[in-house]
């Protein structure tokens, strides 16, 4: 019995797979979308419309990627914001930061729980305040996403 204990830390640890960056985009969208416990029909077709507009993918494509993500575990953000940080540009994080915004704002109510999120992914991809800021106030008033 001792030895089977020991044969654990004996054999190699594997890594859990590495996430694309698809992947990790709408795993962190549907983590607003979900946020306030309450699952609108805006924000499921508004979390479609930032990911084919920030992915440059197709409905099906979008549609397959949010299954996935909705297979995911989110409970730790680090594997997936990693992933961001490892693939995107300064600008690419400001249109995901944008993004998850016009989320949050999609049914006409920012709950409390939903702003938080937001602010948390901002500060794991190392966005600044102040452009946290300009992406709430232009997806708040309807403005196009400008850096």
């Amino acid at each position: 019995m001792i030895d089977r204990f020991l044969s654990l830390f004996r054999e190699p640890v594997t890594e859990r797979p590495a996430h694309d960056i698809g992947l990790a985009c709408a795993a962190l969208l549907t983590e607003i979308m979900k946020a306030d416990h309450q699952l609108q029909t805006e924000e499921e077709e508004a979390l479609k419309r930032v990911l084919q507009s920030l992915l440059s993918v197709t409905t099906e494509e979008s549609n397959e990627l949010l299954k996935r993500a909705g297979d995911q575990s989110a409970n730790d953000l680090f594997q997936f914001t990693r992933v961001i940080n490892d693939g995107f540009s300064e600008s690419d994080k400001y249109r995901l930061i944008y993004g998850l915004w016009q989320v949050a704002y999609s049914d006409a109510y920012l709950d409390k729980y939903e702003e938080h999120m937001v602010r948390r992914i901002a500060e794991l991809i190392y966005v600044p305040h102040s452009q946290f800021i300009r992406a709430r106030n232009q997806a708040r008033d309807g403005q196009p996403c400008q850096l």
